[in-house]
């Protein structure tokens, strides 16, 4: 019998119902977490002084910026999730792609959707991409500590076995053994420490040299999201990659995204070079 366990607190995974129409917290954390990456960002576009006179997006352009972002989320976010984890079963059902309504997105697949997203709309509007990347990068976190709640209360994505831990949990489709509640790991390290730390970033400067704002995003969720993996269940279709007892896909998926994030504050741009 396990020393230590914590119950589920049973949260239903529908937030609102209105008639036929269901609304889960796992949407509401979607569209939460863009509109308060949208609110942020006004905030950091309309603050002349954190540029340092560089051009950026407008807070006018926003509403765009927006839409750009949420796009590259979900088809990212879908093609993800079809690539690296179930490959094979959407191959033989390929028309379950585009169930998204039965679940299924990666982030890695939504960050780089959303980067591609915001890209595009740095060069149709005539923005620096990088400036682009930068206020995107400064507020994803929102969404991340957002999403990761989420994750909790739908019971899903849970820990590894914990029995000895204070604080583990029995998750309710994760049979009698306690584990560890990762999901809440990963909301206070991907999510609420990496969005004040860049806060900290970005009040000391860090808007003024294009691509260190976004590259210090990717290092940071690349070391939270590999240190989180080490509690985290590895997802039941890929199990442990290469025969080992520790590397998981999300291992595997974070390492370029924290080389991508060390090419990016190596090669940022000083404010001189405005």
């Amino acid at each position: 019998m396990p020393v230590f366990a914590l119950p589920f607190p049973v949260i239903d995974p529908v937030a609102l119902q209105l008639g036929p129409l269901s609304i889960k917290w796992y949407g509401l954390a979607y569209v939460v977490g863009l509109l308060g990456g949208w609110w942020y960002a006004r905030k950091l576009a309309a603050a002349e002084a954190l540029w340092g006179g560089r051009r950026r997006p407008e807070v006018d352009s926003l509403d765009d910026f927006l839409l750009f972002a949420a796009l590259g989320v979900v088809i990212g976010g879908r093609l993800g999730f079809v690539l690296f984890y179930n490959l094979g079963e959407y191959l033989a059902n390929p028309l379950e792609i585009f169930a998204v309504w039965k679940g299924g997105m990666s982030f890695h697949g939504g960050l780089v959707g959303a980067a591609a997203g915001l890209w595009v709309f740095a060069i149709r509007r005539g923005y620096p991409p990088l400036s682009a990347l930068d206020l995107g990068a400064a507020v994803a976190p929102i969404g991340l500590f957002l999403g990761r709640i989420a994750n909790f209360v739908n019971g899903e994505l849970w820990g590894r076995p914990a029995p000895d831990v204070p604080w583990a949990i029995v998750f309710p489709h994760g049979g009698p053994v306690p584990r560890h509640p990762s999901q809440l790991y990963e909301a206070f390290s991907e999510g609420l420490l990496l969005l004040v730390l860049l806060m900290i970033v970005v009040r000391v400067g860090g808007l003024k040299r294009p691509g260190l704002v976004a590259g210090l995003f990717g290092i940071g969720y690349g070391i939270a999201r590999t240190t989180c993996e080490f509690f985290r269940e590895p997802d039941p279709q890929l199990g442990f990659l290469f025969g080992t007892s520790w590397l998981t896909m999300g291992m595997v998926l974070s390492a370029p995204l924290f080389l991508a994030g060390l090419v990016l504050v190596l090669r940022r741009k000083e404010p001189a070079e405005a």
